[in-house]
């Protein structure tokens, strides 16, 4: 995992390593589910937070612009939206913290509570 962006669960997830495709897939809603059956909740940074635009490239291995365009195509096609949109590192981390099935990302110097947890992110 690339050291300027951190990958972020609640507390009680027993997931502590995820591979690149996997989480991209989460974030892309390919892979709609944890291991244990439970709905993923992907939580996004705004369209043009830096933390996103390392996320997108690093992870889902494009752009935003060319991430925004996927999901004008789900939208279109009745598929999927797009994982719900917060402004900073701590409102993401307030979202995982809120919700168990949630995974979002932050930069590295994020400050975390406890209720949330980083997980490794493995080619």
């Amino acid at each position: 995992q690339d050291a300027t962006v951190r990958v972020i669960v609640h507390a009680s997830n027993p997931v502590s390593a995820l591979l690149r495709a996997e989480l991209s897939g989460m974030f892309l809603k390919k892979i709609g589910a944890w291991k244990s059956g439970d709905p993923v909740v992907p939580v996004d940074q705004i369209e043009d937070a830096d933390v996103r635009k390392l996320f997108s490239k690093l992870v889902l291995g494009r752009d935003v612009k060319t991430v925004k365009g996927y999901w004008q195509q789900a939208i279109f096609t009745g598929k999927s939206f797009p994982p719900v949109e917060k402004a900073t590192d701590a409102d993401v981390a307030a979202f995982v913290a809120a919700n168990p099935r949630a995974i979002g990302y932050v930069s590295a110097t994020a400050v975390l509570p406890s209720t949330v947890k980083v997980v490794r992110v493995d080619d």
